[in-house]
């Protein structure tokens, strides 16, 4: 058994209240929970409405796999939430 994580640091221009970053960040850790069957969460920086870290965790059968799944996810944080900054992201694989 494979185990990967991601740490992926947000930078959320236009958000003005912590309210704001939770309503916008549910949807997108529900999406990305269905679109790549990974588990997904806001890990870090909870009172920061400006910023947030968000964590991906895959188990798979092969780090290649674990490693595509996990990239594909940051792609498409990128692609689809431009207003968004992806600050910098590590993958790690156990």
């Amino acid at each position: 058994m494979i185990i990967g994580t991601c740490t992926i640091e947000l930078h959320l221009a236009g958000n003005g209240s912590l309210k704001g970053k939770r309503a916008a960040l549910k949807p997108l850790l529900a999406r990305l929970h269905k679109e790549f069957n990974i588990s997904a969460a806001e890990v870090d920086r909870q009172d920061s409405w400006a910023e947030s870290v968000i964590g991906l965790a895959c188990v798979a059968n092969e780090a290649a796999h674990v490693e595509q799944v996990l990239n594909n996810a940051v792609k498409w944080i990128e692609q689809n939430r431009p207003d968004w900054q992806v600050v910098d992201w590590q993958i790690a694989v156990v």
